[in-house]
């Protein structure tokens, strides 16, 4: 079984380095990353997928309840902090687990067994719900509308808003989300996130160099972090 991604974000160095040591004896997660701010997390999110998030509340310029709320398709979270008056308002943003500090190893293995029947029960229903589909649906100008994975081209990103630009519609569809997203409801075995910004789809790719792409003659760029990963793809697909 793959081990559950997760991401903690705290800005108290004595609390973190406590819950990164625990998180490393128990072997169902994998701690890839440590934000020290939730704005911090916030831009690591944007082109970073997490399965489960550590996450502090009491944090300088945005709170770890602020961050949570404006995530339209958050992870899982556990909520670690010194406060208790919190919780009912965690639980209500779909929280996993609220982790009163300081958190003792047993209180955490038990969030962490919380959050793996969750993932165990969430991955299925969302690769069923979206990536055997053969389209996406979207909400656009008040309606719902169906888009085949075969007549996207790419989706570009424009802050709370998607533009998904096909093959058979002269302009782009516009839609209220992320690209990161929408993203998660595409299957990864027919779209790549090419930039912060786009998402292309693969059997569409023209050419690409090193930091742009073409598809349907339009040129894209590519984003450092996602270029190994479109490169290992792109040949896979070509063999």
């Amino acid at each position: 079984m793959d081990k559950i991604k997760c991401l903690i974000v705290d800005d108290e160095p004595f609390a973190l380095e406590i819950l990164a040591d625990d998180i490393g004896k128990i072997e169902t997660l994998e701690m890839v990353k440590i934000c020290r701010s939730a704005l911090d997390a916030r831009r690591v999110l944007e082109y970073q997928d997490f399965d489960l998030i550590f996450l502090d509340i009491h944090m300088p310029g945005l709170s770890g309840l602020q961050l949570l709320s404006q995530m339209q398709n958050p992870p899982m979270v556990i909520l670690t902090t010194a406060f208790e008056q919190y919780a009912i308002r965690a639980f209500e943003l779909n929280v996993i687990d609220y982790l009163l500090k300081p958190i003792s190893f047993e209180r955490l293995l038990a969030a962490a067994g919380k959050a793996l029947s969750f993932h165990q029960l969430r991955m299925p229903l969302r690769k069923s719900a979206y990536q055997q589909l053969a389209a996406l649906y979207v909400k656009s100008e008040y309606q719902t509308v169906k888009i085949l994975y075969s007549d996207i081209l790419y989706i570009e990103g424009l802050k709370d808003y998607v533009k998904i630009f096909t093959i058979s519609r002269q302009g782009p569809v516009l839609t209220r989300m992320n690209v990161k997203g929408i993203y998660a409801l595409l299957p990864t075995d027919r779209f790549c996130r090419v930039h912060q910004s786009y998402i292309v789809s693969i059997e569409k790719i023209e050419a690409f160099q090193k930091r742009k792409i073409w598809v349907a003659q339009k040129e894209l760029p590519i984003g450092s972090q996602f270029s190994d990963n479109l490169k290992a793809i792109y040949e896979f697909k070509k063999d």
